[in-house]
């Protein structure tokens, strides 16, 4: 038996044409569909990148218990347990997070592995001179620049700059390279038995850097800007002529893959490898590209764009292909089903199924979804409703790992300083864990959108949020279960409104919708705020020193106080804030923010 998983970053469900696009050319994503059963309602579970590629390796959800970070000591890993069984295994990827602080544990879980460079300011070529970016959207100006050096930001658009000098011929491109060493090993190894070959690429993440013979697919003759194929991670401020330039870069990198996907089909056909091979092909999750007016994945809910995602599964031993299949499935379910096909059986720690059956008749492997991202909605989906229940407001969240990394970095002394050592969880097989508070992230609070209620089987785009107390209860009651089912931290169930051996009725709901708009601001605790009003001098204060912060807090007291006020409103923070010492830039900023919460 042999297996090879084609796993792409970024990948969009609705820009393929075998889920109804027709203005991308993906002939080959075409030609694996007629040769595997597709997916209709795949649903991403833990958001982004790595908490993605831990559940591949699990089986289980990483997002109720950590945020981005490598694999743990107590996690069952895919791949290694393949590889204790006699299953060799191999990994080529171009991802560039395995060999940062936050990854560094996963490519080393396989027999084998190799790496291709340059991706997304990979950290890779060394240029002391700055390039010239003149030309490109992301070039930060002096200010900026001095801002990033004194915090001690890498300026990934710079060194991206600086890598693509080096990947000028298409054959040099990480891609391209990615997908040449795993043909390497399938021509190599297609006449042994028992292996497993994961070819991953990073595209097409953004940047959306694809070579010229792509792009020309996608022409842009009348586009006189500057060259912008990397997208913030923020709310769309560019120009419509700026937006759909972005969107035919992202267009043409999703064509290339499609052309690389084609030598690996190529190759199934070359050396007889679908009578006993199987072949999957999935994504961590999508991207928005301007859709509800935003760019990317980490801010805003998780919206279908990068939610609903597309998966492909060729099974020999069924031989089922050109079908489609319904049934709900996640990323959550790769590990056991490459595991029952190599005859293993799934640990017990493993959440997902077999996809086995579920290929073959469409089995049922769950009737609800979760998926979300540490802090954030905790999302869930029967494949008609979407419910998006949002935390409560100034709630803490903790991290709960032995591996105290972020994406890029380790955990600094002053988060360890405040870490506990917590008994940990059945998953964790007997080993105590830290408990550390998060640090969150203003720019990405879901407070300011809400809880929000979708039927996507009527409302696929998820413009028009319903108003049903009925059924947001009921769904808010299947988390509550299915928080239970997946060891969530205690605290969790309050963070989420929810009482863990209390069933979660209408009636909840009423209570806690009359409380939103009465609660108080810790360190302000003699006022009243609302929810919109809260968010915004929240992420005030988070952007300030701790001490800035608190001190910022006691005038605004005596500010009230003296005003007679017992109310703090958004008129209120954003007159307090015109009258800091602050320098004029910052300000500005600090005000844009504040006002674009009130907007949402």
């Amino acid at each position: 038996m042999k297996a090879i998983m084609v796993m792409f970053d970024s990948l969009n469900r609705r820009m393929l044409s075998t889920y109804g696009c027709q203005d991308i050319k993906t002939p080959n994503f075409d030609r694996l569909a007629a040769h595997s059963v597709t997916f209709d309602n795949c649903y991403i579970g833990s958001m982004p990148c790595m908490p993605a590629r831990r559940e591949l390796h699990t089986g289980r959800y990483n997002f109720m218990h950590r945020s981005w970070g490598p694999l743990e000591p107590f996690d069952d890993s895919m791949p290694e347990i393949l590889g204790k069984n006699g299953i060799y295994t191999h990994l080529v990827s171009d991802h560039q997070h395995y060999w940062e602080d936050g990854g560094c544990t996963y490519h080393t879980r396989y027999n084998s592995w190799e790496i291709s460079r340059g991706q997304e300011g990979d950290l890779w070529k060394g240029h002391v001179k700055d390039p010239d970016m003149s030309g490109y959207k992301g070039e930060k100006d002096n200010a900026a620049k001095a801002a990033m050096k004194e915090a001690g930001i890498q300026d990934l658009n710079r060194q991206d700059a600086v890598n693509r000098l080096y990947l000028q011929q298409e054959e040099n491109m990480p891609q391209a390279v990615t997908f040449r060493n795993g043909l390497e090993f399938i021509r190599q190894n297609h006449q042994e038995d028992n292996w497993f070959l994961q070819i991953e690429t990073f595209d097409p993440h953004e940047p959306f850097f694809a070579s010229e013979r792509f792009r020309e697919m996608y022409p842009d003759p009348d586009y006189t800007g500057k060259e912008f194929d990397w997208p913030p991670y923020d709310r769309v401020k560019e120009s419509p002529e700026e937006v759909e330039h972005c969107r035919k870069r992202y267009k043409a990198l999703v064509s290339m893959c499609d052309y690389y996907l084609g030598t690996v089909l190529d190759a199934m056909d070359e050396y007889g490898l679908w009578e006993d091979t199987m072949l999957l092909v999935n994504t961590d999750h999508g991207f928005l590209l301007g859709e509800h007016g935003w760019w990317a994945k980490s801010i805003m809910p998780y919206y279908n764009e990068i939610a609903h995602i597309p998966m492909f599964l060729w099974d020999p031993r069924s031989g089922v292909k050109g079908e489609r299949r319904s049934a709900l499935v996640q990323n959550i379910d790769v590990a056991p089903t490459i595991l029952e096909y190599f005859g293993l059986e799934p640990t017990k720690d493993m959440m997902g199924k077999s996809l086995k059956e579920t290929v073959i008749s469409d089995e049922p492997v769950r009737q609800y979804a979760l998926f979300g991202s540490h802090g954030n909605h905790i999302n869930i989906t029967d494949g008609t409703y979407i419910y998006m229940r949002c935390p409560g407001l100034g709630e803490t969240v903790y991290e709960y790992t032995l591996m105290p990394t972020h994406m890029r970095n380790r955990f600094s002394v002053q988060e360890l300083q405040r870490a506990e050592l917590n008994a940990g969880f059945s998953f964790t097989k007997g080993c105590p864990v830290l408990k550390v508070p998060a640090t969150g992230n203003p720019f990405a609070d879901p407070a300011r959108f809400g809880s929000q209620l979708y039927d996507v089987s009527k409302d696929p785009r998820q413009l028009s949020p319903l108003q049903d107390e009925k059924k947001e209860a009921e769904l808010a009651e299947e988390i509550r279960k299915l928080m239970i089912a997946n060891e969530a931290p205690e605290e969790l169930y309050h963070v989420f409104g929810l009482e863990k051996d209390q069933v979660f009725t209408v009636e909840d709901l009423r209570r806690e919708k009359e409380q939103e708009n009465n609660i108080h601001f810790p360190g302000l605790e003699n006022y009243v705020i609302g929810r919109i009003p809260f968010i915004q001098l929240r992420t005030l204060m988070m952007l300030m020193p701790p001490e800035q912060a608190e001190s910022l807090k006691g005038a605004m007291d005596q500010q009230l106080a003296a005003a007679g006020c017992k109310e703090i409103t958004g008129e209120f923070i954003l007159g307090f804030l015109q009258g800091l010492p602050f320098p004029e830039e910052m300000k500005k900023k600090l005000l844009s923010m504040l006002e674009g919460i009130a907007q949402q």
